[in-house]
């Protein structure tokens, strides 16, 4: 009988099946180990130094995994599964990477014992599952979240105290929480992008405010202008009171020096008509102790802003088109592209609209509006460090408090979950038949590496606070986590420690997935220059007998 034909791409580089699988578990348990030490509040920074000497200062495992080079394969895949996670839920990549590592590092116990991969991962399955299905149940779901302000700002202070400084992220969790309810129209339209994230080199992070209406990083460009204004009539267009030139090439020929000025005259005239329209309606619509500004897309060009200014128009030129949109909803009114048939109604409405200037930069603040739908976190920060620190934790707070209010429910945080669903874990092995039941011993102890991390973190005994935690948790049957200032157990819900519900899914989904294909990986190969396309000889190359 003829031996079996073996196909081999003579470009392939072979790692044997044991080693493949121990390469798979050191590259996970290496990027674990860097990002370890960044878990929970009291977890450390890290400081990302680029090729041209720039440094970062930052603890949020979305920003590290995005700015490291990774180079090992294993590892790029894990970060770039949990930098997934984050882009679908807003949180949660250190967690997915601990626990991905965690599962790889528990199964290498049973594959050094000659269990097979594949008997490990069927265990896996059945404990994410039964893991899943606890989740359900642990959850606190809520009705009307979006009433609850206390709660709402519990989970942003949650996830803002694991990024910031204690005393920045419980300033900043007022203004997240209020940016949200601002722009909720109802809960299928929360639209994160209606939040303008401003940023100002002044001052200290703790003075950075939610402004309900806009800051824009740009004032009036005419020195008569006023530079604050009361009681304001916002006029929102996007109209070109400049002279422009033909979009044809086109010549005009005169002969004496009043030709000249005629011409000039009359191309000035269509731009003037224009501005006087503007000036007229003002005098129209504003009443004793009113203002008028005019926000334009278009420009202005300097004799239109000089008619403007003896009118006492605040006319701001070249506002970002993203801003367009925002200022109507913050302000009320349309924008208006034509100057004819202007109407009252077109308007919006500010109590205020000042300038400031600091160093060569100005900035105009349009506050006090009636109605808000878009508003303004203006970052302050004494240096671009803490501005970037604060401007990455918003992001995530913005995240937390929208995921609270779409699931309409919260889970108790500080590795509450996780105690929990190991000794259900244990109690469900004991039901399960066969060596399945390794995987999900497995699995269940991969849990415990949160707590495990925040009370490593924090400084206190591994050790001694599980065994804490899980004894009181017998004991009281309730949802018990891990006080990072004392090191004893504590109930997350009395203390407002909340994490989002589809956070805690996505981890769970997500990291079993991926710990399960990468055990099943036996050979990593190095393909040739034209992955994906077949090499000279068909489709496997160079037959081998």
């Amino acid at each position: 009988m003829a031996a079996p034909t073996r196909f081999v791409n003579p470009n392939a580089e072979v790692v044997s099946k044991t080693q493949a699988l121990m390469v798979n578990v050191a590259a996970a348990r290496g990027l674990q180990n860097v990002l370890k030490t960044n878990l929970g509040p009291r977890g450390t920074l890290k400081m990302l130094v680029g090729g041209a000497g720039q440094i970062k200062l930052t603890k949020d495992g979305r920003v590290l995994l995005h700015e490291m080079q990774i180079q090992h394969p294993t590892a790029m895949m894990i970060a770039r599964s949990a930098t997934a996670q984050d882009d679908v839920t807003g949180d949660g990549t250190t967690t997915s990477v601990l626990f991905t590592g965690e599962l790889l590092r528990q199964a290498e116990r049973y594959l050094t014992e000659g269990l097979h991969p594949r008997v490990l991962t069927e265990g896996f399955e059945l404990a994410k599952e039964h893991a899943l299905e606890l989740l359900d149940t642990f959850r606190s779901t809520r009705s009307a979240v979006e009433e609850d302000r206390e709660l709402l700002e519990s989970v942003a202070r949650t996830s803002l105290r694991t990024k910031l400084r204690e005393e920045v992220a419980d300033n900043m969790t007022e203004a997240v929480t209020g940016a949200v309810l601002t722009i909720m129209k109802s809960r299928d339209e929360i639209d994160l992008h209606m939040v303008e994230i401003m940023q100002m080199r002044h001052k200290a992070g703790t003075d950075s405010v939610l402004i309900k209406g806009l800051v824009m990083d740009h004032g009036a460009r005419h020195p008569d202008m006023p530079r604050s204004l009361k009681n304001c009539h916002i006029l929102t267009c996007n109209v070109s009171f400049e002279y422009e030139k033909t979009e044809v090439q086109s010549g005009f020929f005169y002969s004496t020096a009043q030709e000249r000025e005629k011409l000039v005259e009359s191309e000035r005239k269509f731009t003037d008509e224009k501005v006087m329209q503007v000036i007229e309606f003002k005098r129209k619509v504003c009443k004793e102790g009113e203002s008028f500004v005019i926000i334009n897309q278009k420009g202005i060009d300097p004799l239109s802003l000089d008619m403007f200014a003896k009118e006492g128009i605040f006319a701001l030129r070249r506002a970002k088109r993203r801003n367009m949109e925002r200022l109507t909803l913050a302000c009320g009114g349309m924008a208006v592209n034509s100057t004819e048939d202007i109407s009252e109604e077109m308007l919006g409405w500010a109590g205020q609209v000042h300038e400031e200037t600091l160093g060569d930069d100005k900035f105009t603040f349009v506050e006090d509006v009636r109605h808000p739908r878009s508003c303004t976190i203006l970052v302050k920060g004494p240096n671009d460090h803490t501005i970037a620190q604060i401007k990455d934790a918003i992001r995530d707070g913005l995240r937390a408090v929208k995921n609270t209010i779409d699931d309409q429910a919260v889970v108790p945080g500080a590795g509450a979950f996780e105690v929990a669903a190991n000794l259900s874990l244990q109690k469900f092995k004991t039901t399960v038949k066969g060596r399945a039941k390794l995987g999900i011993e497995a699995f269940a102890e991969a849990l415990m590496i949160v707590p495990k991390t925040l009370a490593e973190n924090s400084g206190f005994d591994v050790q001694d606070s599980v065994i804490k935690l899980v004894d009181e948790h017998v004991e009281s049957g309730a949802a018990v986590g891990l006080d990072l200032m004392t090191g004893e157990p504590m109930l997350p819900e009395q203390e407002g420690v909340w994490d989002n519900y589809c956070v805690k899914r996505q981890s769970l989904h997500l990291s079993t997935v991926l710990a399960s294909q990468l055990l099943l990986v036996d050979e990593v190969m190095k393909a040739g220059k034209q992955m994906g396309q077949a090499p000279p000889g068909g489709p496997g190359g160079m037959m081998e007998e």
